[in-house]
C-alpha cells in the first residue's frame, strides 16, 4: 500500500442543536474573542443569532464581519483582514455557507502578511501556517469547507478563481448542525447537494484516492443519493437534512484527503467568468464529465453508482457505469439544474471564453487528478458539449 496522510479538524461536533455549544467549544480551545465572518442574509434572517445568543449568554465578546459575498473575492478578503487586525481577535468564527467559510480561511492565511496580494498564496504555494484558528459552522449541506484544507478566491484583477491550499486552510474545529439548513431554499439545496455528490465522486475516482478517502466518499455518496431529492422536496424533513449534512461533511473529508478532479477544474472558470454559483456549475458539468472519464476507471465508477443508489448491488460494472451516467442526468432533471444556455449565458460569450477557461482549468491542476486526463482541445469540446446540455 502506498503511503498517505489524513488530515481533519481537531474536533467536529455533529448533531441537531450543536450550534448552541459554540461558547463551550471556544472555551475548550482557549479562545475568547472571535471575529465572526458571515454574510448579510445570515444577519437579516436572524439565523446568526443561533450562534451569537450562546456567545452573549457566556459573556464572550465578538465582532461581526458580514460583508462576504456568494463567490469570495480578494478585495473582500483584504477588507476582512483589515477588520481582523484592528480588532485584536484570537480566532475567526465562520458562520454560513461555503463562501463565509472560504472567506474566513483566506483571511487567516492573508493575515500572515496583510499587505500581500491573495494571488501570492495560490497553488502551487503550500500554505501551512495561519495566524489565527478558524472555527467553521456550515449552514448548507454542500461545500464541506468546514473540514477541508482548501479555499477558492476570485482574483478580481484577472477574473480568475484561485485555488489556495494547505494546512492553514483547515479549520481548527467545526460544528455540523443540520437544523441550520431547514430554511435553505430549494435551489440552494439542490446546487449544494450536487456539489457534495461531486466532491465524493471525484474523491473516489481521483488518481490520488486512498483507502480512508474511499470509505468516506462511498459513505457520502450513499447518504447523498438516499436523501438529496427528499431534502429538495421537503425542506423540513429532519432525517433528509441530517443525512445531507453528514454526507456533505464526509465528502469534504474525502476530497480534502484525496482531491477533486476535472469537474472542479472546469467549474471554477465558469464561476469566475459568468458568476454561476459553484455548486450549480458543478452540476452542469457532472454528467458529461462522468461520461468522459467512465472507460478510464469503470470499476470505480460502477462502485460509485451502486453506493449512490443508481445501480443495484451486484450489477455488473458496465451496466452500473451506464446507470451512473443516466442517474446523474435524471438527478439534474429532477432538481431542475439548467444548462449554461438555460441559465442565461449567451453562446457568443461562452464561445469567446472557452479557450481561456480551458487554460485556467488546466492551470488549476485538478484535471490532472481525473481518471482520464484531457488535453486543452478536449476540455474546450466538453465546454461546448455542456452549453446546451448534450450528453452524447
Amino acid at each position: 500500500m502506498s503511503l498517505f496522510s489524513i488530515v481533519a479538524p481537531r474536533a467536529i461536533h455533529v448533531g441537531g442543536g450543536t450550534v448552541a455549544t459554540i461558547a463551550t467549544v471556544l472555551t475548550n480551545l482557549g479562545l475568547s474573542h472571535p471575529l465572526i465572518v458571515t454574510d448579510p442574509v445570515m444577519v437579516s434572517t436572524g439565523l446568526l443569532k443561533r450562534c451569537t445568543d450562546p456567545l452573549d449568554a457566556a459573556g464572550i465578546a465578538y465582532i461581526v464581519f458580514s460583508e462576504t459575498i456568494p463567490e469570495p473575492e480578494d478585495t473582500i478578503i483584504e477588507a476582512g483582514v483589515a477588520r481582523l487586525v484592528a480588532g485584536n481577535h484570537d480566532c475567526l468564527l465562520a458562520f454560513g455557507g461555503g463562501s463565509p467559510i472560504d472567506t474566513a480561511k483566506a483571511m487567516a492565511i492573508l493575515a500572515q502578511r496583510p499587505g500581500a496580494k491573495m494571488r501570492e498564496f495560490r497553488v502551487p504555494v503550500q500554505n501551512d501556517t495561519a495566524t489565527l484558528p478558524v472555527i467553521a459552522i456550515p449552514t448548507t449541506a454542500g461545500t464541506g469547507s468546514e473540514c477541508t484544507r482548501f479555499t477558492v478566491i476570485t482574483d478580481t484583477e484577472r477574473g480568475e478563481k484561485m485555488l489556495i491550499a494547505g494546512m492553514a486552510a483547515l479549520p481548527f474545529a467545526a460544528i455540523v448542525d443540520y437544523e441550520l439548513t431547514y430554511t435553505v431554499p430549494p435551489r440552494t439545496t439542490a446546487d449544494t447537494g450536487v456539489d457534495s455528490l461531486t466532491h465524493a465522486l471525484e474523491a473516489y475516482v481521483s488518481k490520488r484516492a486512498n483507502p480512508v478517502s474511499d470509505a468516506l466518499a462511498l459513505g457520502a455518496m450513499a447518504l447523498i443519493g438516499a436523501n438529496l431529492r427528499t431534502a429538495y422536496a421537503e425542506p423540513r424533513n429532519a432525517a433528509a437534512r441530517e443525512g445531507m449534512m453528514l454526507g456533505a461533511t464526509q465528502a469534504g473529508l474525502a476530497f480534502s484527503n484525496s482531491s477533486v478532479a476535472l469537474v472542479h477544474g472546469m467549474s471554477r472558470p465558469i464561476g469566475a467568468r459568468f458568476h454561476v454559483p459553484h455548486g450549480l456549475s458543478n452540476a452542469m458539468l457532472l454528467p458529461a464529465i462522468t461520461r468522459f472519464g467512465l472507460q478510464a476507471a469503470p470499476v470505480r465508477y460502477a462502485a460509485a453508482a451502486r453506493a449512490a443508489g443508481f445501480a443495484k448491488p451486484g450489477t455488473d460494472d458496465a451496466t452500473a457505469g451506464t446507470a451512473l451516467c443516466h442517474g446523474l442526468d435524471d438527478l439534474n432533471r429532477d432538481l431542475k439544474v439548467p444548462t449554461p444556455q438555460a441559465h442565461g449565458i449567451a453562446w457568443e460569450e461562452w464561445e469567446a471564453a472557452m479557450d481561456t477557461m480551458a487554460d485556467q482549468a488546466i492551470a488549476s491542476g485538478s484535471p490532472g487528478n481525473n481518471p482520464r486526463v484531457p488535453d486543452k482541445a478536449e476540455i474546450v469540446a466538453l465546454y461546448r458539449q455542456v452549453f446546451a446540455g448534450s450528453n452524447q
